[in-house]
C-alpha cells in the first residue's frame, strides 16, 4: 500500500502540471483581460459585473491614465482594442505591472515555481495577497461544503438502504415521490421559494437572509454563537442538499438492490444468518463501494462549484462567488489560484476515496494495480 501511495502521490505532479498548462494556454487566447479591463475603465466602457475595480491597480493607473492621455497611440501599434490616445509609456508600464511585458512560457514558470511554495502573489484589482483572500472566503465554503456532505450521507444512505429493503413497499413508493420531486427541483429556486416562506418573504420571518453570524454575534455567549450559525445554515444547506440528497439516496438504494440480489446473499441466508448480518456482514461492503467512487466529486461540487448561485442568493461570500467574479473581472491571480487549491483537493480527496475502499473491503489490494 506503501508503494502504491507513492505512486499516486507522485502521478499527481504531472497531473496538476497539465491542468494548469491547458487553462494557462486557453487564458491567452481569451478575450479580454486584465489590461484591457483598465483601459475599458478609463474609456468608460466597462460596464455589469466587470466594472469592479478595486484596489490600487485600477485606481492608480485610472489617475496616471487620464493625465498621460494626450499623447496618441497609433491603432496598428497596439495589441489593446481601445487604447487609442492612451500614452505607450502607460500601456507599457500596464503591462508591467500585470506582468505582461515578460514572454508566456516564462510568465508559466515563474507561476509554477511560486505555486510550489503557496505564494499565489497579489489580486491584479484588489490591494491583498491571493493567499489571504482564499483564507478569508474560505470559512463560509467550508461550512456549507461540511454540513451538507455530512447531512447528506447521514440520512441518504440509511434511507437508501430502507428502500432497497422495502423494494416496492408503501414506503419505497411514497419516499421514491418525495424524492424524484426534490431532484426536479433547481437548487436556486428552492433557494427562491425558502426565503419567500421563512424569511421574510411573504409568509414567515423564521431565518436570516445573509450572512453566517448576526450583526451581534460577538457579544453572544458560546452556546448562542453555535445556536446563531447553524441557524444561519439552515436554508442554505436545504437549498444546496436539495439535489444531492436525492441523488446519493437513489444510488444507495441501486446498489444496495443490485448487491442483494446476488448469489452470494442467498446462500448466506441459506446458511442460516439473519437479514441484519447478511445486509452489514456481506452487502455492505460491496455496495458501499460505488457510493464511496463518487464522493470525490460529491466533495469538490459541495465545496467549490455547486454553491456559486446559493451564496449569491443568501449574499454568503464564499470561494464560489469568488471565482465567478475573478473569472468575469479577469482577475489571473485568483484564477490560477483557486483553480490550483481546487485541482490539489480533488487528486487528494481521490486518494483518500481509493484508500478507504481498503478500509471498506480488505479484498481490494491496489499493491498489485497499476495507477
Amino acid at each position: 500500500m506503501t508503494a502504491y501511495i507513492l505512486r499516486r502521490i507522485l502521478f499527481m505532479i504531472p497531473t496538476l502540471l497539465g491542468i494548469m498548462l491547458v487553462s494557462f494556454v486557453v487564458v491567452q487566447f481569451a478575450p479580454g483581460g486584465p489590461v484591457e479591463r483598465v483601459i475599458a475603465q478609463l474609456s468608460g466602457s466597462d460596464t455589469g459585473a466587470t466594472s469592479r475595480i478595486s484596489g490600487s491597480a485600477g485606481g492608480d493607473f485610472g489617475a496616471r491614465g487620464q493625465m498621460q492621455g494626450g499623447a496618441q497611440l497609433d491603432a496598428t501599434s497596439s495589441k489593446y482594442r481601445g487604447a487609442q490616445g492612451l500614452d505607450p509609456e502607460f500601456i507599457k508600464r500596464l503591462e508591467q505591472q500585470f506582468g505582461f511585458d515578460k514572454p508566456a512560457y516564462e510568465r508559466f514558470f515563474i507561476m509554477l515555481k511560486n505555486y510550489l511554495t503557496f505564494d499565489f502573489g497579489k489580486s491584479y484589482f484588489r490591494d491583498v495577497r491571493v493567499i489571504d483572500l482564499i483564507k478569508e472566503k474560505l470559512p463560509v465554503s467550508m461550512s456549507l461544503g461540511v454540513w451538507m456532505l455530512l447531512l447528506t450521507y447521514l440520512i441518504s444512505i440509511p434511507l437508501g438502504i430502507r428502500k432497497a429493503v422495502k423494494d416496492g413497499s408503501h414506503f419505497d413508493v411514497w419516499t421514491s415521490g418525495v424524492i424524484i420531486i426534490g431532484y426536479a427541483i433547481p437548487g436556486f429556486l428552492f433557494a427562491i421559494l425558502l426565503i419567500i416562506l421563512f424569511a421574510g418573504g411573504s409568509f414567515f420571518d423564521w431565518f436570516p437572509l445573509r450572512g453566517l453570524t448576526s450583526d451581534n454575534w460577538a457579544r453572544l455567549a458560546w452556546w448562542e454563537k453555535i445556536l446563531d450559525y447553524f441557524w444561519h445554515l439552515v436554508l442554505p444547506i436545504l437549498s444546496m442538499g436539495i439535489g444531492a440528497f436525492a441523488t446519493m439516496t437513489l444510488l444507495t438504494k441501486n446498489s444496495f438492490l443490485d448487491e442483494i440480489r446476488k448469489q452470494y446473499v442467498l446462500t448466506a441466508r441459506a446458511k442460516g444468518c439473519t437479514e441484519r448480518q447478511v445486509l452489514y456482514g456481506h452487502v455492505f461492503r460491496n455496495a458501499m463501494l460505488l457510493i464511496i467512487a463518487g464522493f470525490p466529486g460529491a466533495f469538490v461540487h459541495a465545496f467549490f462549484s455547486g454553491s456559486l448561485l446559493i451564496e449569491t442568493i443568501f449574499s454568503l461570500d464564499g470561494l464560489g462567488l469568488l471565482g465567478f467574479e475573478s473569472v468575469l473581472n479577469r482577475d489571473y491571480p485568483v484564477v490560477f489560484a483557486t483553480l490550483y487549491i481546487f485541482s490539489l483537493v480533488g487528486l487528494i480527496v481521490n486518494l483518500i476515496s481509493d484508500l478507504t475502499y481498503t478500509w471498506v473491503d480488505p479484498r481490494i489490494d491496489f499493491e498489485t494495480r497499476e495507477v
